[in-house]
């Protein structure tokens, strides 16, 4: 049931109310992405006040990842089954609870457990954001639009974290804590008088409690692997046991998904290429940043001898372009589509990369670091968008949650896989010891799997440039998907 603020297609101007609603939207999208780069700057004074090891520490980082990758299907899932603004109010006000007790604690054990609840309520905010979104704005250019801004907000949000962190530490690593409460309480407030009511999703064949179950088991067991494999040993045996049990409980969702009157995952939804361009796509993008992103600001700071708000500085060229592009990506999109924009965006991401692997001893920033950033900005600024539109396109709107879950999901997880796959190439390749030549080569087979990760992500896409050029819609098992981000005509839903 598509939000009475909804703009009709004529209305080229939205009301005051519905530039209210989106704001609030970005707000909480903003202080997500945030909240994951903020603390990275941070850990080293975290662990000179509190005491904390190094295996310690990077708990403070996966226990945000673990509680936001693993609960992402349940928290999409939830907006449709209990009203997306109900989820979502909910889970803003635990977010901003639990950034003031992660301020305020005095032990690592609590640190990390108030930043495993920020994670977990981020996991239900960002589908349910997502959600309200594309049920509030008309499929088309009004949609593309209002995600272009959306996902500007996520991504500038990443970058400005950066920044902040820098400049927060010197005061105090608490400060980077703090900072999201007051902002989550200001966006809260203005949330409950502008997110527009949803129906909730009618639940004839019941609650869907054993794939809640084995569907949220199997993603928390993934990302608790993946995040301790490099420490464990890829081929240790508790490792190798965790994947293997991790399937299982994959294969047993599937099972339960397929059986199920009412499944927490439709898997119907995947038989369309574009769905699963999008997913696959998303996965490969924000896993090759991410792992960058590490890779970077070990080099900076490691070899360069720059400070972290000299590093956070060197990012921001990235962060500027994006914000700057975000009104006009949608039009973009409209023009051309989502198969060509997202495409484009690859290939400026595997060139951004491939560039940044002529990094030396010495400082290159006019002719490596910032050709490097402002092609990362423009590829974010394509890409990020685009496949938010691309996934969201022909779903029906009782289903915008699962599918927001879903795009989600895919971040999350391709974000620790990728991270956690090129930290072990560093690893092994004598990137944690040595002189600094041996830990420069060390960084360079990181580097190259990460433009080889981006290269895999636009192969992916370029099928999808040979489907735009067909005529008409693909029917998905109940919902009529546009045929990659163009609009779709009169729809006929077939059930399964």
């Amino acid at each position: 049931m598509t939000s009475p603020l909804t703009a009709s297609p004529a209305q080229e101007r939205w009301s005051p109310r519905l530039w209210g609603t989106l704001l609030v939207l970005c707000a909480a999208m903003f202080l997500d992405a945030l909240d994951v780069s903020m603390v990275g700057v941070a850990l080293p004074s975290i662990a000179t006040d509190l005491g904390l090891s190094t295996a310690t520490l990077q708990w403070i980082v996966s226990g945000y990842i673990l509680g936001y990758g693993g609960l992402l299907l349940l928290g999409g899932r939830a907006a449709d089954l209990l009203g997306r603004r109900r989820v979502f109010l909910i889970a803003l006000a635990v977010f901003a609870l639990a950034s003031l007790l992660g301020g305020l604690v005095d032990s690592g054990p609590l640190l990390i457990a108030s930043r495993f609840v920020k994670g977990l309520s981020a996991a239900f905010t960002a589908p349910a954001g997502l959600s309200i979104i594309t049920t509030t704005f008309k499929e088309g250019p009004q949609r593309n639009r209002a995600l272009s801004i959306y996902t500007t907000c996520a991504a500038t949000g990443f970058s400005m974290g950066l920044v902040l962190s820098g400049l927060l530490t010197e005061l105090s690593w608490r400060w980077t804590m703090l900072l999201p409460a007051p902002v989550a309480l200001i966006a809260l407030v203005f949330a409950l008088r502008l997110i527009p009511h949803s129906a909730r999703e009618k639940t004839a064949g019941g609650y869907d409690l054993p794939g809640a179950v084995t569907g949220t088991a199997a993603m928390l067991l993934l990302v608790f692997t993946v995040v301790q494999a490099p420490e464990a040993g890829w081929a240790s045996a508790r490792t190798l046991l965790s994947f293997l049990a991790t399937a299982a409980l994959l294969a047993a969702f599937v099972g339960i998904e397929r059986r199920s009157a009412s499944p927490l995952v439709r898997l119907g939804v995947l038989r369309s290429g574009s769905q699963v361009r999008a997913q696959l796509g998303a996965a490969a993008f924000f896993g090759s940043y991410v792992a960058f992103q590490f890779i970077v600001t070990q080099y900076m700071q490691s070899l360069l001898g720059w400070s972290a708000l000299q590093t956070a500085l060197a990012f921001l060229p990235a962060g500027v372009l994006v914000a700057l592009s975000s009104t006009r990506i949608g039009a973009v999109v409209d023009r051309y589509g989502t198969p060509r924009v997202i495409a484009t965006g690859f290939t400026l991401l595997v060139v951004a990369y491939a560039l940044f692997l002529r990094i030396s001893l010495v400082p290159q920033y006019a002719a490596v670091i910032l050709p490097s950033m402002l092609l990362l900005g423009a590829a974010c600024a394509l890409v990020f968008p685009s496949l938010n539109i691309q996934a969201t396109n022909g779903v029906d709107d009782h289903e915008q949650g699962m599918v927001s879950g879903l795009l989600n999901t895919s971040i999350q997880v391709g974000g620790a896989v990728f991270l956690a796959v090129v930290t072990a190439v560093i690893t092994a390749g004598g990137g944690e010891g040595g002189s600094p030549q041996e830990v420069l080569d060390g960084f360079r087979p990181g580097l190259t799997v990460v433009t080889v990760i981006a290269l895999a992500g636009l192969l992916i896409t370029l099928p999808g440039l040979r489907a735009r050029r067909q005529r008409g819609s693909l029917v998905v098992a109940g919902s009529a998907t546009s045929v990659e981000g163009t609009p779709a005509p009169d729809r006929v839903a077939v059930r399964d």
